[in-house]
């Protein structure tokens, strides 16, 4: 009981617990939001989020790619080979929902925040 639904041989209690299995966590929809618009090289990903460590970066693209949410393509075959990480088509269908995870995030900070200068 309690365990109602299965994805790739895991078991989840409700559909909430499945999405935050693939999109939750502290970097993973911040990676899909840079992606949002259009394809980027991992020194990209890095350079729009600063913050984020490059062992951690690697670990989330990986596990973002291994779910389908995202596709890595390897240009070359011979170093320095050129690596693209994209949305996939079921990449995108989460789009809706970041932008509105991103709407509520401006809420946010106008009611209990503030915005600070990139030089902070």
């Amino acid at each position: 009981m309690g365990k109602n639904i299965k994805l790739n041989d895991k078991y989840y209690p409700c559909t909430v617990s499945l999405a935050m299995d693939l999109i939750g966590g502290k970097w993973k929809s911040v990676i899909l939001y840079h992606l949002k618009d259009g394809e980027k090289r991992y020194n990209e990903l890095k350079k729009e989020i600063s913050t984020i460590t490059e062992m951690t970066l690697n670990i989330q693209l990986k596990q973002l790619n291994e779910d389908g949410l995202i596709s890595r393509i390897v240009y070359g075959d011979k170093p320095p080979v050129k690596v693209i990480y994209e949305l996939t088509d079921f990449g995108k269908t989460f789009i809706p929902a970041l932008e509105q995870i991103n709407n509520w995030g401006h809420l946010v900070v106008r009611e209990k925040g503030e915005y600070l200068s990139d030089d902070n």
